[in-house]
């Protein structure tokens, strides 16, 4: 029985790095200066839940070259919890030179990337 659940859990596992790689794979597609929902990546991605597209994205650790700042909510809202890492988040989209309201919210028409194929302006 032991061995089946590990099995069953290596395989879990296995589907879940696969998952992780295609949403890391569509997040650095997103052109700087451009923001993306949990929601378009997960649909981009295909198999996921916008869940999984934060849970990738938490998962990142700085040097993995994934720009994860990129990635919204569907309200153009950081969805970190406020303090170091949405404040970081929010300086390096405002340095690429995109713009919050005074509500703190992306406008998602003016800078939204539509995927791949699309042009970055």
């Amino acid at each position: 029985m032991r061995r089946k659940d590990a099995e069953l859990r290596s395989r879990k596992s296995g589907r879940a790095q696969g998952a992780h790689e295609r949403i890391r794979s569509v997040v650095r597609l997103i052109p700087e200066g451009r923001v993306v929902t949990y929601g378009q990546v997960a649909e981009i991605a295909g198999g996921v839940t916008p869940r999984m597209v934060g849970y990738a994205m938490a998962s990142l650790r700085p040097s993995s070259g994934v720009p994860w700042h990129r990635v919204v909510n569907a309200s153009g809202e950081i969805s970190l919890p406020s303090g170091a890492g949405a404040e970081e988040q929010r300086a390096m989209l405002e340095s690429e030179g995109i713009v919050f309201d005074e509500k703190g919210r992306i406008d998602l028409e003016k800078f939204r990337w539509s995927g791949p194929g699309a042009s970055s302006s």
